[in-house]
């Protein structure tokens, strides 16, 4: 219920208005800050890199596949991304229809068949416009048309026609990264009753829309999560470009590295005394550091002996001549 004003605070309330203390056409509340929801339980799987990455091949993809139908429809058509989202699986699983039907397809790498197949969805009155004009129609497109249509036959037939050609160019996307390829596997018909995948795992869904004179569509693919992220570790693992682009950096590091500043310290020796010893020291004792005067000088930097030398003098100063590199240094520097 809304807060009741006492008399008291409505008589203060209008003392200030007349005051001029407080202005009431000019509202004090300020416009509530939105937080974008993270559910830490289900942390997102892949980065702003990697999604990003997707979307520079499914660019490329639909430009292949926007010339590819061109020929195959005889029409001008233009296939663009829309969107490239991680989700779970159950949350595309729902969007589906008793009527809709998918396209399934192994992911070959390095010549081993993934256990989890990639998903092909195109909208009902798309994939019938299309069929249609691969049988010579106009390609009207029904936008009234039952949800729950069956697909006949021949339709299903075209429809695995239409599909396998989508796959056999969706490999050639992927070569600038890793040699990757899609295999036709089968049709699902209601998909619906069938579990591909877990309903909790994560999966990426591209969705694409396909533009002709007379209408719109919109194809969509489901890759699983693991699929990705195996392609995702080869593609770090053997890709060229990145082996190039991590040396670069690390030489652009080592540069801005050069001109820093480091402390050397040259270690004479080593010796233990009580407290008592060094309180009772006076100028001119001796400490005896039990090694020779001949013994090797270790120079430490960062704590750590890096070589070691014999003690001398240069143009009137003490200094140190290096006759070994230590194995410490060595063991760092590989």
């Amino acid at each position: 219920m809304p807060e009741v004003l006492s008399q008291s605070q409505i008589d203060a309330l209008l003392s200030a208005v007349r005051s001029g203390e407080k202005d009431l056409d000019k509202s004090g509340d300020k416009p509530e800050k939105k937080y974008r929801k993270y559910d830490f339980n289900s942390p997102r799987k892949f980065t702003k890199d990697r999604i990003k990455m997707l979307n520079s091949v499914f660019e490329n993809y639909t430009r292949v596949i926007s010339a590819r139908l061109n020929g195959l429809l005889r029409i001008n058509c233009e296939v663009t991304v829309e969107s490239i989202e991680e989700q779970k699986y159950f949350e595309f699983s729902n969007a589906l229809t008793e009527g809709d039907v998918l396209a399934l397809a192994d992911v070959e790498l390095n010549d081993k068949i993934d256990d989890a197949q990639a998903m092909f969805y195109i909208g009902t009155s798309t994939a019938l416009s299309m069929m249609d004009r691969m049988m010579g129609g106009e390609g009207e497109m029904d936008e009234e048309l039952d949800p729950e249509y069956a697909y006949t036959d021949l339709e299903l037939k075209l429809y695995e026609t239409l599909v396998v050609d989508l796959y056999d160019h969706m490999g050639s996307s992927w070569e600038n990264y890793v040699p990757l390829k899609f295999h036709y596997s089968r049709t699902e018909v209601n998909p619906t009753l069938v579990q591909m995948l877990g309903l909790d795992e994560t999966v990426v869904i591209t969705d694409m829309k396909i533009m002709f004179p007379n209408g719109t569509g919109r194809l969509s693919l489901c890759m699983p999560g693991t699929t990705l992220t195996n392609i995702f570790a080869e593609i770090s693992r053997e890709n060229p470009n990145r082996k190039v682009s991590d040396e670069d950096n690390s030489e652009t590091i080592f540069d801005r590295l050069r001109d820093s500043s480091l402390e050397i310290v040259a270690q004479l020796g080593e010796t233990q005394l009580h407290l008592s010893d060094i309180y009772h020291l006076n100028v001119g004792d001796v400490v005896d550091l039990g090694s020779p005067k001949d013994s090797p000088v270790f120079l430490e930097i960062g704590g750590y002996q890096w070589f070691a030398g014999r003690i001398g003098t240069h143009k009137k100063n003490m200094a140190v001549k290096i006759d070994e590199v230590c194995y410490q240094a060595e063991q760092r520097s590989e």
